[in-house]
Formats: C-alpha cells, structure tokens, sequence
C-alpha cells in the first residue's frame, strides 16, 4: 500500500501525540510552536525539527567551522571551535532533557542556533565589536541578540519563537544555579526583550523549560572542554591539578566535570511541580569557583591576550573602510560583493539594505565573517596588492 503525503504526514503526527504522552507536563508541546510569518505548510517533521533543520541548513550555521571558541590565534586541531562547542551543547542538552521529559527536538534547535552571533575572535571580538556600535549609533553588540539577527532578519529561517526565544536568552556566561521559564505571550514581548537584553543587559530566563536547559548545557560544554584545550596547547600542565575544593566535588578531568554537572542537574530539576533546573549548593559553589579559576588560568591570561591591541586594530580598520564603501557605494567592496548582493534566499532581498542603516550593515557583515575571512579582508585592506607583469604605457 502507498500512502499518500497527507497519510504519511497524520501517521507521523499520531507517533508524535503518543511519544508526548511521556513528557514532564511542562515541556513544550509540538503543537505549542508559534511563527511570525508560517511560510511553509507543515511536513513530515516536528515544528521544532523543521526549525532545526533550517538553523543547520542556514548559511551562518556553516559558518561555524571557522569560528573560533577560546584559543582564537592557536593553531591546533584538537581544541574546540564553535561548530565543535555547539554539537556538545546539543548532546549534553538533549541528555538532560531526556531525562526530565522534555522536548529534544526543541532543545536541539536551540543548541544548534545559540553561538551564531558570535563574531570572529569570540569573546575579545565581541567587546571590540560592542565599542564600535556604540560609537556609531547602533547601540550595544551581543552575540546573542546577534543571532536572532542573523536567523530573522538577514536569512528569514521563520523559526518559532519558542526557538529563537531560547537562543536569545541563552546566556551561558552567567552563573546560575536555579532558573525556571519566564513567560513571553507574544512576538511584541519578544521583540521588547531582545532590545531588553541587547540594551539593558538585561538578564531573562527563557520562556521554555528546553530553553533552561540549553543554558545549563552551555556552561557544562565549555567549561570543562576548556581546561582540557588549555592542556592541549600547554597553556596549563598536563599533570595540573584544580584546586581541591573543586576537584573533590567536580573531578579534575573533563569527562568527569560533565558527568557530574549533567547528574546533579538531573537529580536536583524539578519538572513534575516547580518547572525548574537547578544544581545543589555544593556543587553550584564548586563550579562558580572554577569559573573563577579558569578566568585566572585561562581567559585573563596574559599569553591568551598579549596580542588583543592588534585585534582591536583590525576591528576599527574593517569597520570604517566597509562604512566609507557603504557612503561612496564603493559596489566593488566585498560588503557589497559577499554581501548586500550575494543573493540569498534571505532577508536582504527584502528590504534588509533599506531598512538598515550603514553602521548596521556593518557590524552584520562583520559579526557573520569567519575568523580566516576577517584576517583576509584585513589584509586585502591594509596591504597593498602586486601586479603581475609591466605597466602598460
């Protein structure tokens, strides 16, 4: 018997009724999944499936295989990079919220979109990147906020907004031991809290259990992982012990330290009454003291930044040279070239261009190059070019 598109498409949707008769009463149905536009007609695929299909399936997503995480001038290809770091947030993510019940293909959406933002050299890229909007108008840099960016306005993927809320309010940075969801009813309150959140650093707990979570598993990929690339480029002694007070609680040991993360969150979340994900006190205070510890060892140390002058240069020259090629419509440059006019199926056919304004554009193509991309238009703007042969007469 051949089944027809629509046969097929209520099978998968009965399979999808009966597998959510096991979630947490908590988690987010596929039914839930609200889009600005609703493009396409439905398939195959969950709501939050097709919305992970097309964040994977998205140009910025590729992206990700030049984007560096922590060690962003090490050449070394063993430490992680973005399109590593956002495949553990995934597994670590979709390990948890298979545990507590709650929607994996949700979860892996978010994890797949959260990192997008991120411009090249990580985090020091980001506070040169941030300095430059702020002087030319286009208020605060966040990778986060930069994501929705990205994924709304340039490439229109039309993904829910359960997704996109949890890749804007992903934050794993910040040191958390208990969240649970903070509603958000509408695309009106979503859009006020991306602006909350860009401008106002404002820190909001995602609307979705799935989205807590993510943001849990972001800090349990890296912080571990970045101990052990450290090692990896002798940065810290391969026989270097944590300090006792973490590794007796945590491990000293990658492996060890996700382990131990992802069970006590499991065992310390509640999504049968409370609706939240929290770790226990010993080793909430365990891991805010490793994140001390690897800022010291680690992020502030003085070989990792020694040559942050250099990048913050490299920033200013790219910034004003695309926004001199944006006044004198320099249609030659490669923000014209590798941007406004490379074609997408995107936003930027559009009307992106129009309702934008040039140092926004800007700081668009700049946050969306790769790390290898940003170094050769940096030096395709500073070093002059040879010519082969002889100058005519």
């Amino acid at each position: 018997m051949i089944l027809n598109e629509n046969e097929i498409i209520n099978d998968c949707k009965g399979y999808v009724n009966s597998f959510e008769k096991l979630y947490s009463p908590f988690a987010t149905r596929d039914a839930d999944a609200i889009r600005r536009h609703n493009l396409k007609k439905p398939d195959i695929r969950t709501n939050f499936s097709r919305d992970s299909d097309r964040i994977i399936h998205s140009r910025a997503f590729a992206r990700y295989i030049d984007k560096t995480q922590v060690f962003y001038l090490v050449k070394n290809d063993h430490i992680t990079h973005r399109s590593l770091h956002v495949q553990l947030v995934s597994k670590i993510a979709r390990t948890i919220g298979r545990a507590l019940h709650l929607n994996e293909d949700l979860i892996e959406a978010i994890s797949a979109g959260h990192d997008i933002g991120h411009p090249p050299y990580g985090h020091t890229g980001e506070e040169f990147l941030s300095d430059l909007c702020l002087k030319n108008s286009a208020g605060k840099f966040r990778h986060s906020v930069q994501s929705i960016q990205f994924l709304e306005k340039i490439e229109n993927t039309d993904l829910s907004i359960q997704v996109l809320d949890g890749i804007v309010c992903h934050n794993g940075e910040k040191y958390d031991t208990h969240i649970s969801p903070q509603k958000c009813g509408s695309w009106k309150e979503f859009d006020e809290r991306v602006i909350k959140i860009r401008d106002k650093e404002e820190d909001i707990h995602p609307m979705t259990p799935e989205g807590c979570v993510v943001r849990f598993a972001d800090t349990v990929a890296y912080i571990g992982r970045d101990i052990q690339d450290a090692k990896e480029v002798g940065l810290i002694q391969k026989d270097h012990q944590l300090p006792e007070s973490v590794s007796k609680i945590l491990g000293n040991e990658n492996r060890d330290i996700v382990n131990m993360l992802i069970m006590d969150l499991i065992s310390n979340s509640d999504m049968e009454e409370s609706c939240s994900v929290s770790y226990s006190e010993d080793v909430s205070a365990a891991l805010n003291e490793l994140k001390e510890y690897n800022y010291e060892k680690i992020y502030n140390n003085p070989v990792l930044t020694s040559q942050k002058n250099k990048i913050k240069n490299m920033y200013e020259c790219l910034f004003s040279e695309y926004l001199k090629d944006l006044e004198y419509e320099n249609k030659k440059s490669k923000i014209y070239t590798d941007f406004l006019n490379n074609h997408w199926n995107t936003g930027i056919n559009s009307g992106y261009a129009e309702s934008s304004e040039p140092p926004e554009i800007v700081r668009d193509f700049i946050a969306g190059m790769t790390d290898n991309y940003f170094e050769s238009r940096f030096y395709e703007t500073v070093i002059p070019s040879k010519v082969e042969g002889r100058f005519g007469r």
